[in-house]
Parts: C-alpha cells; structure tokens; sequence
C-alpha cells in the first residue's frame, strides 16, 4: 500500500532518516581522530567551493537578505568554523592527568535533530552538519519549508563529499517532506538523543517541550550604546555595517540604538551622512503598523528586505540610497513594535541623560525581549564597559564591534557559530556560541585517592568508640528503671 497523506509521509521518512542515523552513528564513534577531522575537512571545503551557487538558491527561494552577503556566511560556515575546531580534541581520552588521577574521555551523544531556519538556511545546514560529526554524531535535519530546495541541495553537496571522504551513509541527511508532525517526531523520536533548534520561539519551545535534551535559542533584540568617549564615526560604520549585513538577518544585529544626551545630536548626524534615514512621527507610525502582526510576532514580509522593497511594502518615500530606517522612541514593551526584535535594516532610537539610564534602558529593552542574548557597547571607557557587564542579562557583551558579525564570532575571538545560546535567562541550556564541545559528553575515569579513615580524620570516634557509649547509656538507662521500680 501506498501512502498518501503527506504528514504519515512525513513521519515514516523521519523514522527511516533516523534508524540509518543510528547505525551510522555507531561507526562514527569508532572512528578515530583523524578520520573525523578529515571528514569535516571535506564537508568544510565542499561547503566553500559551493558557497555561491548556494547562496544564491537561498536567495531566490526566500527572499531574505543579500546573496552576496550569504556567500560570506556560508564560507564562515565552511572554512570559518573548520578553522576554529580543527585542531580540537574531541574524540577518545581529552585528558589524563597523572596528577589528579582523572581521566576524561569524549562521548558523543548520538543522532542529532538539526531544525534549520529559512532566514540562515544554507550557512546553518553546514555549520551544524561540522560541529555535529566532529563530535562523533550523525546529524537529521528539518527544513524550513520555505527554504527546502536551498537545504536540500546543500545537504546533498556535503553528504556526497563526507561520504567520500569515509563518513558511513546516513550520518548527514535531511527530511524532504518537511511537516510539523514530522519534525514532531524527529523531536520525540527515542532514538533522537539532541536538538539543536535554530529558528523562531514557538519552534525552540516545541524543543524545550520534547521531552528531548535541546540547545536552543531564544529571540535576539539587542540594543546598541554609543556611549559619550566612543569614536562616534566608527561606532555609527559598525552598526550600520551589521544592520545591513543580509539585511539585518542575524540575530545578533542591532535593534536599536542607545545615545546620551550631551551626544545626541552628534550621533544623528553621522547616522545620516552614513546613509541612516530618520522616519518624521506619520512615517513611523506608518512604518510601525507592518513590524508586527495582529499575534504579536515579527511580520515576514518585513524580514530580510531591503530599504527600498520595505518602503514599497509600507507607502513610505524615503531618499535614493537610504540604508537603514530608523524611528525615535521613548516607550518600551512587548506592543511597541520599535522596541522588539526586527531582523531587517530598521532601528529605534532612545536618547538617555547618562549611561547609568542608558544602562537602566538596555535592561528594560531585553528583559521585554532577548534577554541572555546580546547587547553591544561602544565606548573607551573601561570602567563604563565593566558596569555593564556585570549588570546586563546578556550572554554576549560585545565592545567596539559590529553585532551581527561579533556575535557569532566572525569580528571577534568567540567561538564562529550560528546557534548562540542565551543561557537561563533566556530560557536556554547554555549560553554558549554551539560548537563541538557542546554535542559530545565527557566519561570521567577517577581513581581512588583517599581511605574512609582519612576522611573522618583523627578527631573522628571510631565505631567502637561509639558503640561503647551506646552500650553505656543502655546499661545506664536499665539502672534507672531499677532504682525508680523500687522507690514505687
């Protein structure tokens, strides 16, 4: 018999997908060393030598973002993260010091679930697919439905190069009949041992309410300070850089910006010799009826598009050239749209008399929305730099660098990833940018170093000791008894 009904269609492919992961996984984990990194090597190099082409499947099939823009983050996907964990331990004994006699050894957890977004689609697949299988996993993916040809393809440039350098079939595949039952399943499956969700909320709590183990991901909407000794021209250059990277589709970029009174005016005017184009009052309350929709969620239609193509969208008449839109705003909450996670190329403005407000601001903003995910300062005040880090709920503080490429690692020294953590705070198991070290388990081997008698020490009473004065006070107790018998 046939099946027709596309979501059973669904369920048995995850089903199969992840009983060939399985076995696959097996061999992974008798792997040694060197096979693994030389199999990511060929997955990095496949990944990079394909950069273009598929960035621009991604392109054409969304319609979020730059194509060229995701050239750069597929090859920081490929040779970006093969560059960081290539020289990492991360199968058989890590450690084995003689001195404290443990011995650590790399476990790997098994199949992972890999969900994919449709804004970072082809970048995401090779990234995850990298650190998965240095980790000794087998890796299934779910595909965004809306970017399922990009991912498909990439899946399959990558596989065909793992396979070919040693990787057993099965370890790197993908669902293509993409259903939410069937990402259900590969979530519930009891053969799936991890998911690694990259996307929207309700998907990263539909991880979280697995039943699973998860790494998840919570919603960027980090705030950007220009504080008052920041190099205004520079610190303007890196969010109007990072905000139309792909047009704003990381997570990590800028969603607002944060200025101190005795700066304002200096800022906007670098904001706007930069390319920034500041809304009047009727063009923001124009432009803010399209950020949300009626649930409460990031509108779609404004997610990856351009300047020009959001005008359009919204009747706005913006100058020739205009690379960002940017509104003036006092309020914050989960109904102000400026104030909320926008992952396109428009930014609210906030003006704060000092920084302990502006310091005060940035909490509120990420407490309504990001919190544990990112923030970003621009200042040469180390004392300044350090309050802040000490009192934001952010697992990322980025100084003096743009968000979106600092974020995940591209502009800084943090681990290259494009699965950022936001640890309890933001309801994650981690605050971690994902790698490796994240997808294996470590097997602690410890030998005995001390006695029962040396851990209750010389002034501990032996066990005869104190069953002498239990018998004591026994033989104590009986004698009482007596002597009140015979008083009565």
């Amino acid at each position: 018999m046939t099946i027709q009904d596309k979501d059973l269609l669904s369920i048995q492919e995850v089903r199969d997908l992840i009983g060939q992961a399985k076995k696959a996984q097996k061999e992974l984990a008798n792997m040694s060393q060197e096979q693994i990194d030389a199999i990511c090597e060929a997955i990095a190099k496949a990944g990079y030598d394909n950069r273009v082409k598929l960035a621009q499947m991604a392109h054409e099939e969304t319609g979020f973002g730059i194509w060229q823009d995701k050239v750069v983050k597929n090859a920081f996907a490929s040779q970006g993260v093969l560059e960081a964990i290539k020289d990492m331990k991360t199968v058989g004994v890590l450690s084995d010091n003689e001195e404290t006699k443990v011995m650590e050894v790399a476990v790997p957890v098994g199949v992972v679930a890999g969900l994919i977004p449709s804004t970072n689609p082809t970048s995401t697949v090779i990234y995850k697919a990298l650190i998965s299988i240095k980790a000794g996993n087998s890796i299934v993916f779910s595909p965004h439905p809306n970017a399922l040809n990009s991912i498909l393809e990439t899946v399959k440039v990558i596989e065909a190069a793992a396979v070919a350098a040693g990787c057993p079939a099965g370890a790197i595949s993908t669902m293509k009949v993409p259903t939410i039952q069937g990402t259900d399943q590969l979530m519930k499956h009891q053969d799936t041992s991890l998911i690694l969700a990259t996307g929207g909320s309700a998907m990263v709590k539909a991880a979280y309410s697995s039943g699973t183990p998860a790494i998840g991901v919570g919603p960027g909407n980090g705030p950007a300070f220009i504080e008052r000794t920041a190099n205004i021209p520079m610190a303007v250059k890196h969010i109007l850089d990072s905000k139309t990277f792909d047009n704003g589709t990381i997570c990590a970029s800028e969603q607002s910006i944060i200025v101190e009174e005795n700066s304002r005016d200096e800022v906007i005017a670098e904001l706007k010799k930069q390319g920034a184009y500041f809304l009047n009052a009727k063009e923001a309350e124009q432009l803010e009826k399209f950020i949300m929709r009626a649930n409460g969620t990031m509108n779609p239609q404004i997610v990856g598009k351009s300047v020009q193509r959001i005008a359009a969208l919204t009747g706005l008449s913006i100058p020739e050239g205009a690379r960002v839109l940017i509104a003036e705003e006092s309020r914050v909450g989960s109904k102000i749209p400026y104030s909320r996670e926008k992952l396109a190329p428009i930014l609210a403005f906030y003006t704060a008399p000092n920084w302990s407000a502006a310091c005060e601001l940035s909490i509120d903003i990420l407490n309504h929305e990001g919190a544990g995910h990112t923030m970003i300062i621009h200042s040469e005040d180390k004392a300044v730099i350090r309050k802040f880090a000490l009192k934001k709920p952010v697992s990322r503080l980025l100084v003096n660098t743009p968000g979106a490429l600092g974020g995940i690692g591209a502009a800084t020294n943090l681990m290259p990833a494009l699965t950022l953590g936001c640890g309890a705070v933001g309801g994650s198991s981690t605050s971690d940018n994902i790698g490796p070290a994240n997808l294996f388990n470590i097997r602690r081997v410890a030998y005995g170093v001390r006695e029962l008698e040396e851990l209750r020490g010389t002034d501990a009473p032996s066990t005869a000791t104190v069953a002498t004065d239990e018998n004591k006070e026994a033989l104590i107790n009986v004698l009482v008894e007596k002597v009140l018998a015979q008083l009565q």
